[in-house]
């Protein structure tokens, strides 16, 4: 009776998430909603834009999907193609059982742009979308015009092991049997950690709306089991984020920084793997920086792609 009442609870969260994601596209919602099989997976992305500017690659991070780039998609479209794909593990993305350092990562949306015949692209990348922005840039240099990390770290370059984000080790390591049974039906109070912990002000974080629809994302089978295995790979993108870090880029990158998150040290880790960097501050906010400073965040970004 238990097994079955879990089985109706998952059943009404993928509901209730299809039916956000299907009120998101309407008719003449300029976001359209498509997937594509690449690289052994299914990707859902979503899609903006028609403008003749280089098309613009948006990566989410870890307790959001694609659904968080949906503010500057909006301001990118009239100038750019717009792509933010949920990556392997995410959303309603397929959630394999490996492939999860950023290296394969990255290759999954190589091979999405790719079919979609675009032959160079903007990236940009929040968290773990940083990681995998990083490693297209480093495998595909010639295929990247510019790079956007924002707020997070490079595992592997400089005194990564120092970075604010590793204070709380435990969710790091966190993966297995027994968390996996531990967050089974709490998937939200998991992701209060990330969403209050990690933010300026917990009450100007991540909003009420937008928990929700995340915490129903990752509830899906296979969905939080995927996501710990974003960080259970750290140990292998240090090793292939050192070695990619010995051939600098040399394609403009945009670094964003949350003053209270992750401040000056990813801006230096920047600096340690390309030639050039633009650091900005984000004053006053932490982690989310698209949600705790949008007033700030958007006009640089905007200003940085339309270049």
């Amino acid at each position: 009776m238990k097994t079955l009442l879990r089985s109706f609870q998952l059943a009404a969260i993928a509901l209730l998430a299809f039916l956000a994601a299907s009120n998101a596209s309407a008719a003449n919602d300029p976001i359209q909603s498509h997937t594509a099989e690449v690289n052994g997976v299914t990707l859902h992305y979503l899609q903006a834009g028609h403008g003749t500017g280089t098309p613009v690659i948006l990566l989410h991070g870890y307790a959001e999907t694609s659904h968080m780039w949906r503010p500057l998609m909006t301001q990118l479209a009239e100038r750019h193609v717009v792509i933010a794909p949920d990556l392997r593990g995410a959303g309603t993305s397929s959630k394999p059982q490996g492939g999860y350092d950023k290296k394969t990562m990255a290759q999954d949306i190589h091979a999405l742009v790719k079919s979609l015949g675009y032959p160079k692209v903007k990236i940009v990348g929040h968290d773990i979308g940083l990681m995998v922005a990083y490693a297209y840039a480093a495998q595909y240099p010639d295929q990247v015009e510019s790079v956007v990390l924002m707020d997070a770290f490079l595992p592997g370059v400089g005194d990564w092991t120092k970075v604010w984000l590793l204070r709380d080790l435990w969710h790091f390591h966190f993966y297995g049997e027994t968390p996996l049974k531990l967050v089974d039906g709490r998937e939200r109070i998991y992701f209060e950690h990330f969403w209050n912990d990690f933010a300026a002000d917990r009450n100007h974080s991540v909003s009420e709306a937008d928990r929700q629809f995340y915490a129903a994302q990752y509830a899906q089978p296979g969905g939080m089991r995927a996501g710990f295995e974003y960080f259970r790979n750290f140990e292998q993108d240090a090793k292939d984020f050192a070695e990619f870090s010995r051939t600098p880029l040399q394609m403009p990158m945009l670094v964003l920084s949350g003053e209270k998150a992750g401040g000056q040290f990813l801006i230096d880790q920047g600096r340690m793997v390309d030639s050039h960097v633009q650091g900005i501050i984000i004053k006053g906010s932490g982690h989310w920086l698209m949600e705790e400073a949008p007033e700030q965040t958007l006009p640089a970004l905007v200003s940085f792609l339309d270049i």
